[in-house]
């Protein structure tokens, strides 16, 4: 099959930058499908993305489908001829619509009957006929929120439409998109070379835009941003803050990216640096420059779309646009000073924080109890922690944060400080919010710590009192992250407290907005799904941390050396035979169940033991009873099941030699207390019957 390469490009007023990416890689999906679909292959698809267009590039593109044999089936040969042989209409119709005589059917024989067979050689379509349909479809399934309108039509798109270029070697593909003929036709940069040109060849899209200011490659203009970025850095002996998040933004807003540099006045620098950072990059899309010691620097790194023939001017326009957004922010820093911080805690008592809960008053009362509460459990400051807590929202009504909300927590920090109150005070301010996002640090305080747990206990146990629980995808309080951020601080910290007494003392505080008392299983479940949830995505597999869900241990750090215990015991020698043991006790002990007699209750008794492999397996169980025991109490669990596994022969012996449902009662009975002690020992660290 010929092959050809094949550009298209969509040529666009300014698109989203946040969804630049997303838009060109979901047009290269769409378009690869509708031509699978359609029997055309093609050899390595790229996608490129600037601000005013979408492009996709085939080196290599069937120019068109292959030929195939297309079979119609017609009537049953039993309906198709009347007794005599004559043709009957059905089998006239079908012939004369598929343009052939009844005599020229073929026939196709199956075990089922005979049926009538048209086979007809069908030549495949060309490419450059298949290319509209295609491109209108895929661009119809972009994912696009709110398209819009343009001209007099009813097109519709993410942004109006300027050209459609679709180019098949050194061809134009004409077809028609969105009422708009495509062309051979692509234009520069809207600066540098804003007049179209004349593509002559598909393979010479990259280099042909290159030379007209446009680098159209979306991952490779990242990766010459990102290296700008770093270079200019160094030669100010700096380092650059690069996030990815806006890296990408930036990368989506320029086509010729040119890095420069521009400075600041330094008296900025006696507002804290996350509010200046946090102003150059939300407001303006810079990178600033930090010293070696972390310190921000009055300098910053810009991004510009035009190659200047002086760029002094650029970076003195960037300086004068920054400047006043600068000047905003130390403004409402030096204001919020004027004000003695925990004065402002009177302003939260007329901010709701919901309906039913109350005010964001009542919130910080209950945060600071249950923080004060969890201090105490955990050996951590109790007056701090609670202190902590009766200042965590105080900065919500600040000058700066009310401009600046991504500030909360932070200047609550400074302004913490400057009032004069510890670092562990100020630092939990902060850290109240930690983990903000999957992977995000978690609070390095023990004080912190307690904030953050009471925060985030306050907010899923209230939220579950008002009967909000999430739903699918829906969890507009965050309730999944704040579940998250209990459980990772918990477990990674090693912290000794259970689950159920977080929230209970969560619930007693905000049991007193409610009439009914209010359920707390319900939140307990939660967290659990959530634990579960955690440790799949981990890896873990579903019957290990069954097996150890089974055993309600609370305390979450407890749990995870459980299940790592559990996880390595199934990688055991010994591991099949002691968990289908298990799963046979487990059977036997469900059916006494069922009688009168309460089997954990019996005590055993060698008297009535009537073999050998009894006896041996009673004094096994002995034998490593109280190692198992100390172990335990050392949360050593994965050595405790290497003691068990020991039991492999005995176990085995006693289950080859040995019916358990004698036709004596007692003995019986002493064989079942037996086994229920086994089975103990293992349901101590989890119930290894539920493992496959």
């Amino acid at each position: 099959m010929t092959q050809e390469a094949l550009l298209i490009e969509i040529g666009t007023e300014e698109l989203p930058p946040n969804s630049l990416k997303k838009l060109a890689q979901a047009f290269q999906q769409n378009v690869a499908d509708s031509l699978t679909k359609i029997n055309i292959n093609f050899e390595n698809i790229s996608w490129y993305a600037t601000p005013k267009r979408l492009a996709l590039s085939f080196s290599a593109i069937d120019i068109k489908q292959p030929d195939q044999i297309v079979e119609k089936r017609g009537p049953a040969v039993s309906a198709a001829f009347d007794s005599e042989g004559n043709p009957t209409k059905a089998a006239i119709g079908w012939a004369k619509g598929n343009g052939i005589e009844v005599s020229e059917a073929e026939r196709l024989v199956t075990d089922k009957g005979e049926w009538l067979l048209l086979k007809k050689h069908q030549e495949g379509k060309a490419l450059q006929a298949l290319l509209g349909d295609v491109i209108e479809q895929s661009l119809q399934k972009l994912p696009i929120p709110k398209p819009m309108k343009w001209g007099a039509g009813n097109q519709e798109f993410v942004r109006p439409i300027h050209n459609i270029t679709i180019v098949l070697g050194s061809q134009t593909v004409q077809c028609n998109i969105k009422n708009m003929d495509s062309s051979n036709l692509v234009r520069g940069h809207r600066y540098h070379s804003p007049d179209f040109y004349e593509l002559d060849h598909a393979s010479n899209y990259l280099e042909s835009l290159q030379k007209r200011f446009v680098q159209a490659d979306y991952e490779a203009r990242k990766a010459a941003i990102q290296e700008g970025l770093i270079k200019a850095a160094n030669k100010l002996n700096a380092t650059v803050q690069i996030e990815e998040d806006l890296l990408e933004e930036v990368t989506a807003l320029v086509e010729w990216p040119v890095v420069l540099s521009a400075s600041f006045e330094e008296h900025f620098l006696s507002v804290p640096k996350e509010a200046l950072i946090y102003t150059m990059k939300g407001d303006q899309r810079y990178f600033p420059l930090l010293s070696e010691s972390g310190d921000l620097l009055p300098k910053f790194l810009f991004v510009s779309n035009i190659e200047s023939k002086s760029p002094d001017k650029v970076i003195s326009g960037n300086e004068k646009v920054i400047r006043p957004r600068l000047a905003d922010a130390k403004f409402f820093y030096e204001s919020d000073l004027k004000t003695p911080f925990k004065d402002l805690s009177s302003k939260l008592d007329s901010v709701v924080f919901q309906k039913q809960l109350g005010t964001i008053l009542e919130r910080t009362q209950r945060i600071a109890e249950l923080a004060k509460a969890i201090a105490s459990k955990l050996g951590a400051n109790t007056e701090e922690a609670y202190t902590a807590g009766l200042l965590s929202k105080n900065d919500l009504v600040t000058n700066m944060v009310l401009e600046f909300p991504a500030m909360q927590g932070i200047m609550g920090k400074y302004y913490a400080k400057a009032a004069g109150y510890s670092d562990d005070v100020a630092n939990a301010i902060y850290e109240q919010y930690l983990p903000a996002f999957s992977g995000d640090s978690l609070p390095q305080t023990k004080v912190g710590s307690c904030v953050a747990l009471a925060e985030k206990l306050d907010t899923l146990v209230g939220i579950f009192a008002t009967g909000q629980i999430p739903k699918g995808d829906k969890d507009p309080f965050a309730l999944r992250r704040a579940a998250i951020g209990i459980l990772r601080i918990c477990n990674e910290n090693q912290f000794d407290i259970e689950l159920d007494w977080l929230i209970n003392q969560s619930t007693k505080l905000v049991q007193s907005k409610f009439d009914a008392t209010l359920e707390q299983s319900n939140v307990v479940a939660f967290l659990f799904n959530r634990l579960k949830a955690i440790y799949l995505d981990m890896g873990y597999d579903n019957g290990v941390i069954q097996s150890v869900l089974s055993t309600e241990s609370n305390v979450v750090s407890d749990f995870d050396l459980r299940v790592q215990a559990i996880a390595k015991f199934t990688e055991h020698s010994s591991a099949t035979t002691l968990i289908e043991a298990n799963k046979r006790v487990a059977n036997f002990l469900k059916k006494s169940a069922d009688t009168d007699v309460d089997v954990k209750s019996l005590s055993i008794s060698p008297d009535y033991f009537e073999s050998e492999y009894e006896k041996s397996l009673y004094n096994a169980i002995n034998a490593v009873e109280k190692t198992v025991n100390e172990l335990l109490a050392k949360q050593s669990y994965a050595d405790a099941l290497n003691e068990l596994a020991t039991l492999k022969q005995v176990i085995d012996d006693f289950f080859a030699n040995v019916m358990v449902n004698s036709d004596n009662p007692q003995i019986k009975l002493n064989r079942l207390a037996m086994l229920y002690r086994l089975r103990a020992l293992f349901l101590n660290i989890a119930d290894v019957s539920l493992l496959s």
